[in-house]
């Protein structure tokens, strides 16, 4: 019996190939692609790429986000084709799929940051965006160099419970913990728009923040979203972003452990799925070129929770993708 039929889209030679028709096969049928959406290699091209990086060796605390991209990828099972919220049926504006995981080597995390940085460079040579689903946040840096390297030094929307400027841990230079400043350090950030989303929690010292405001960022913390709402907090960064070309980078531990338990490093106080997800929505004029979603730690999560609500969250940055993809096409 077949498992791959599809959504039907528009017509045409263009016309994207969608998700698997889930009034003809179950949503718990087939293999558990993002969104349910063709693997790349069935359709040849794509705009938008979905790509897993199954690492966390870089990890502080607890390991396990090397299982985070298929997990995202199994709770978006639930994804439908039409996004209300942004009224806009991503999967039929632009060919999305579904690339498969990056294998990098789990013992040696420089050889890890390369082969992320090479493969993400390939996928971007073919003219799609990259929407990444991680493991731990280590990656950013490979995927923040190749971007750089296609759009030049670009804007940062960093959304995590901690800075991820820190210089080392225990001598290592690249860690989940250390991206950021590496980036900075490397010129591929454009130093004008930088801002971190729902920092909370206890640091080192206080000189965590000074040294983080030296490199430029600046800071939305999960009080400030919770005081100010979604849609201020929203319109701030846009007006910090302004058009330059954007990367988003999203720690699930971000939201509040109630909303995402399953993560390595969790910490009180965090923002709500709902937040998050109406703040993403705010940023949909903002030129969005590659995005990831990391931390997904399924071995600490219940019922989904965590990996529902990144599968979402992708949803949402996957739909902004897509609209302004076929926006250039017919501009």
């Amino acid at each position: 019996m077949s498992t791959s039929s599809a959504q039907p889209q528009p017509t045409g030679p263009a016309s994207p190939v969608g998700p698997v028709d889930s009034s003809r096969i179950p949503r718990y049928a087939g293999p558990a692609t993002f969104a349910r959406l063709p693997r790349l290699d069935e359709v040849g091209r794509t705009d938008v790429a979905v790509v897993g990086v199954p690492f966390d060796s870089g990890v502080s605390y607890r390991p396990g986000a090397r299982f985070g991209g298929n997990a995202i990828r199994e709770a978006s099972r639930l994804l439908r084709p039409y996004n209300p919220a942004q009224d806009a049926a991503p999967f039929a504006l632009a060919q999305v799929a579904d690339a498969g995981d990056i294998a990098v080597n789990p013992f040696n995390i420089n050889e890890a940051v390369e082969t992320v940085e090479a493969a993400a460079d390939e996928l971007l040579d073919t003219g799609a965006r990259l929407m990444t689903l991680g493991g731990d946040h280590t990656i950013a840096l490979p995927l923040l160099r190749s971007v750089a390297r296609k759009h030049g030094p670009v804007a940062l929307l960093h959304f995590d419970a901690h800075l991820d400027t820190w210089d080392t841990y225990f001598g290592a230079e690249y860690t989940h913990g250390t991206p950021f400043r590496r980036a900075v350090e490397e010129g591929i950030l454009d130093t004008s728009a930088l801002s971190h989303v729902g920092i909370r929690g206890p640091l080192y010292g206080k000189q965590d923040l000074t040294d983080d405001e030296k490199l430029g960022f600046g800071i939305v913390t999960s009080a400030d979203v919770y005081r100010r709402g979604a849609d201020e907090v929203a319109d701030q960064l846009r007006q910090r972003i302004g058009d330059r070309p954007l990367y988003i980078s999203i720690d699930i531990d971000c939201l509040d452990p109630a909303h995402a338990p399953g993560t390595g490093t969790p910490e009180a106080g965090g923002m709500t799925s709902r937040e998050l997800l109406e703040i993403l929505r705010g940023l949909s004029s903002c030129n969005l070129v590659s995005a990831d979603v990391v931390e997904v730690a399924p071995a600490y999560d219940h019922a989904e929770i965590t990996c529902v609500a990144a599968s979402h969250t992708a949803y949402e940055l996957t739909t902004i993708m897509s609209r302004q993809i076929a926006a250039a096409r017919e501009g």
